[in-house]
């Protein structure tokens, strides 16, 4: 095989691997339906909020969900 084949075949499955899939959003009528006053929340602290809400998840629980989720619920095998 050469070099540039590889290449792209490495290019490809680097980009399969990498492929994001979105596990949730947050919008102002998840704050009001908690409560919260979002009139004058504009884009920049839903940016910040959801930013924190994803570290705070990925800190508590995400690899976690992960792997229950991939091992009983789709029996994805591990190498």
């Amino acid at each position: 095989m050469n070099k540039k084949l590889r290449k792209q075949l490495q290019d490809k499955e680097h980009d399969r691997l990498n492929k994001p899939f979105p596990i949730t959003s947050v919008c102002r009528v998840d704050l009001e339906s908690k409560g919260f006053d979002t009139s004058k929340v504009d884009d920049a602290d839903m940016e910040y909020l959801a930013s924190k809400m994803a570290d705070a998840y990925c800190d508590n629980g995400f690899w976690e969900d992960l792997q229950i989720i991939a091992e009983e619920n789709l029996k994805i095998p591990k190498k």
